[in-house]
């Protein structure tokens, strides 16, 4: 039974299923740009017009990450004194989802309305898979959930802006994943909430009791076991969609195909029925999702679920009494996150669900949450036909407040 467990949750990652993103409204790229060649982040931003670079930041725990950036744009070209902003993408995702939509994509936006974006890429994934003194084949290369994110990535990445930048502080705004790894960073290290001005959270997992997902509800009480059961199978890591996958997700996916409809239903049972779904970013999705994670990050999230809490992770007895010093993880204390987060969820989001939404806001001193819409589901707040008007713009008025 077990193994027909693992093979369920392995099955949609090697299928090219979850997170991916957008692209913007001036550019004039069609998607056959990246179907014909799979750009990196820099050069899907150069390629619309806009002044990019990359960079590679060290955390303190040596694992190598990549920021990509876009300093300027026709509408607004480059300047020193434009407020930052850092883009956290989701689980097995990647700072490219920000840019894929040519109408709607995030960073094109923000770019636009004069901000210097920056758009990171934690540790496992296919832009930061390397480490100062560990191979990814080594399994200690993988030995990570999203709280080493929150506790390294995270601060490495504000530091790395704020220093480039001469800023004191930055703006956040994290899809999913991303708002996981950030409570843990302003719960555990929250001097970092002195470069943080506000904090913008799209469906962000935190509790997840309540999650609807099959996939994930028949995981969450073997979580621990499937932890146990890669170890001695040597499989730490979610590997990223390869040129295989990406060939085959551009011929069948595209808007042409009779097969269309298979895709759309795989991440229909992935990520439930979606009608706000943008179908035309279809072919898109295997060429940069998924993006590779490590099996902890899961096994992690399956421990939330089981516990209906938001706490480290959970090593079992004998672990947690060496590493906590005590049987149970502890849990974050949310209470420390003191600086303003928003919160953005939608009703048909099969894995943040409503309340959990409002267990994390109740468990903030300084949060306000935002319904966007009944038809809005997890994966729309990336690549949602309409997350530009019904999330993006909302988001940009209320950093304009900040800017005055």
């Amino acid at each position: 039974m077990l193994k027909r467990y693992i093979f369920c949750w392995v099955l949609p990652v090697t299928l090219g299923v979850p997170l991916i993103g957008q692209q913007h409204e001036t550019n004039e790229i069609s998607n056959a740009t990246f179907i014909n060649k799979v750009l990196t982040p820099k050069e899907i931003a150069q390629n619309a017009g806009y002044a990019a670079e990359t960079y590679q930041v060290v955390t303190h725990d040596r694992y190598v990450l990549q920021l990509d950036r876009i300093t300027g744009s026709k509408k607004s070209p480059p300047s020193n004194n434009k407020p930052a902003v850092l883009l956290l993408h989701g689980v097995l995702d990647c700072s490219a989802t920000w840019l894929l939509d040519a109408k709607k994509g995030l960073g094109f936006i923000l770019a636009d309305q004069g901000y210097d974006v920056w758009m990171g890429n934690v540790r496992g994934n296919r832009y930061s898979r390397k480490h100062l003194d560990l191979s990814p084949s080594h399994s200690d290369f993988w030995m990570f959930s999203w709280h080493e994110m929150g506790i390294y990535d995270i601060p490495a990445m504000i530091d790395y802006i704020t220093e480039q930048t001469e800023q004191e502080k930055i703006f956040m705004i994290t899809h999913s994943q991303g708002g996981t790894a950030f409570f843990v960073m302003a719960s555990e290290r929250p001097e970092y909430q002195q470069k943080v001005t506000a904090a913008f959270a799209l469906a962000p997992a935190v509790f997840m009791s309540r999650t609807k997902s099959p996939l994930f509800k028949a995981l969450a009480p073997h979580a621990n076991d499937i932890n146990l059961i890669t170890d001695l199978i040597g499989m730490y890591e979610f590997k990223a969609s390869n040129k295989l996958i990406q060939m085959i997700g551009k011929k069948v996916c595209r808007d042409a195909s009779i097969l269309q409809p298979l895709c759309k239903n795989i991440i229909f049972l992935f990520a439930g029925f979606d009608e706000e779904l943008n179908t035309s970013l279809l072919p898109l999705i295997p060429q940069y999702d998924p993006a590779g994670a490590s099996v902890r990050q899961f096994v992690h999230y399956g421990q939330l679920i089981h516990s209906g809490m938001f706490r480290k992770f959970d090593y079992g007895f004998v672990g947690n009494i060496k590493k906590y010093g005590k049987k149970n993880p502890p849990d974050y204390n949310l209470g420390n996150v003191k600086l303003p987060v928003y919160l953005y969820y939608g009703t048909n989001d099969m894995f943040v669900d409503v309340q959990d939404l409002h267990q994390l806001y109740k468990s903030l001193p300084n949060a306000q949450k935002f319904l966007i819409s009944d038809n809005f589901a997890h994966l729309d707040f990336v690549w949602g036909k309409h997350v530009d008007t019904w999330v993006y713009n909302k988001v940009l008025d209320l950093m304009k407040h900040y800017r005055k």
